[in-house]
């Protein structure tokens, strides 16, 4: 048996955060096992955030190649899908060896095991690794092994075979046609670059409306634009059945038309996860998890047992981005060493990568009105702005959404071109309490996206239109 101060089982951006958090915190000298299971590095840079931020730019360079935004521009370009996704994955593996594998050549005390782990009856730790069995003991552990995703409950799913958003980068040839289960982040964000690479999209969602966690102004714009763009949606649909079709797949599915079929190349599933804690053994440490099996803990990433702390995308929460999964990391890692740290989701900038880009940060007008019985907002579309307009980019809006009596921000959602680039400045107005007179007061930068923010705060005192380009 190895012993150590701390160890964290999973190599994700909670476990690196935390594990860079505990020897700067104890200036090197704590002894630290880190368990990864997989490719270091975790969902974000392998098969998140980085793969499908690369696919969307290319997409949107090969979009726009082809449809000018610009009377008297043109771009000629061509598509070598193959090629593409050989670089995407390039790429990939160049930043994980960067930001991780090299990372932790620069802390010593941080011992490394490649394997899969779970926890005994007497509280240390079994790792299988390379056909052989270790034991780790620590004072402190962190479980950050993240989630994955999971197929929904469809007849023959499994059978017809299907994609998700861990397997789709394997991809060699470009399919013509391509079902996407989920109309999400995941679901919007790799079905509109496919679309826009040239594969024939068919959209399905359960609910309403695409994006269900945005306003529905949010919503509604988007769809229109995706529709706009080609893609087939279908709301308010199930899936009932799935079966292999001559080398395709044959998806059948209920509408309020009726049953309808639709014979595609491929079937993304953007529709749920799963937390990696059925292979820990939580149960022998005392480690209560929810309904769904996601470790629950505190504000300060505590679990249930008090020598064991959880982060990232395995716990029990709402959002599971890299950013938080970092932080946790972080607060875990603050705690683990005997301070007081906890997380506070109040501000946290949200942003799914469609074109154009859909973020928000703080309360919606819902949430406000259930409590505090009253909301103040305004919306100002995009076509106002004069940058969205200089650049041809007008499909869009923005909506603040304010405290009834304050008039302090309490929410910021905006979709445009560049959202993903300012969303930051208005988590720094919910950050800092400030009022719809404070962003007023700030003098912003024209022309920009970003001034969208102080012309829809202008809106609660005046008309827009009846302003010059900068006023106050």
């Amino acid at each position: 048996m190895k012993r150590y101060d701390y160890a964290i089982v999973g190599g994700g951006a909670a476990g690196f955060s935390a594990a860079i958090k505990l020897s700067e915190l104890t200036e090197g000298k704590a002894s630290i096992a880190l368990v990864n299971h997989g490719k270091l590095g975790g969902t974000c840079v392998n098969v998140g955030c980085v793969p499908s931020k690369y696919l969307i730019e290319a997409a949107k360079l090969y979009h726009e190649g082809r449809e000018s935004r610009f009377p008297g521009v043109g771009v000629s370009t061509r598509l070598d899908f193959k090629t593409l996704m050989d670089e995407l994955r390039r790429f990939v593996a160049q930043l994980r060896s960067e930001k991780y594998e090299q990372v932790l050549q620069h802390y010593g005390n941080v011992e490394v095991f490649h394997g899969k782990a779970s926890f005994t009856s007497n509280g240390t730790l079994q790792i299988a690794a390379d056909g052989q069995q270790l034991e780790v003991a620590a004072e402190k552990y962190l479980i950050s092994t993240g989630s994955r995703p999971v197929p929904p409950p469809i007849e023959g799913i499994n059978k017809a075979g299907y994609l998700d958003s861990d397997r789709i980068w394997s991809l060699e040839e470009q399919p013509e046609s391509m079902l996407v289960i989920g109309a999400g982040a995941i679901g919007l964000e790799i079905g509109q670059a496919m679309l826009r690479l040239g594969t024939r999209i068919h959209l399905v969602e359960v609910v309403d409306r695409i994006l269900p966690g945005a306003e529905p102004e949010i919503s509604d714009t988007l769809y229109r634009v995706l529709k706009r763009e080609g893609m087939d949606i279908h709301l308010k649909t199930r899936i009932s059945r799935i079966a292999a079709d001559n080398g395709r797949k044959r998806v059948s599915i209920l509408t309020h038309e009726g049953e309808k079929s639709i014979v595609v190349d491929e079937i993304l599933v953007a529709t749920g996860r799963r937390a990696n804690t059925d292979y820990l053994n939580l149960d022998k440490v005392g480690v209560e998890l929810d309904g769904r099996g996601f470790v629950k803990v505190d504000a300060g990433m505590r679990t249930s047992n008090p020598r064991i702390y959880a982060a990232g995308d395995v716990i029990s929460k709402k959002l599971m981005l890299e950013t938080l999964s970092a932080r946790e990391g972080v607060v875990a890692a603050i705690n683990m060493t005997g301070g007081r740290a906890t997380m506070d989701y109040s501000a946290v900038p949200v942003v799914t990568f469609t074109e154009p880009q859909a973020a928000f940060v703080g309360m919606s007008e819902q949430e406000v009105s259930e409590k505090y019985g009253a909301c103040a907002c305004r919306i100002l579309k995009m076509e106002e702005i004069p940058k969205a307009r200089i650049t041809r980019n007008t499909e869009g809006l923005i909506k603040i959404v304010i405290h009834p009596h304050t008039g302090k921000i309490a929410g910021v959602h905006a979709l445009s071109a560049n959202a993903a680039e300012y969303i930051i400045a208005a988590a720094y107005m919910l950050k800092t309490g400030q009022s719809v007179e404070d962003v007023i007061d700030t003098i912003h930068v024209f022309p920009s996206f970003a001034e969208s923010m102080k012309l829809a705060a202008t809106a609660f005192i005046r008309p827009v239109e009846l302003m010059p380009c900068c006023m106050e």
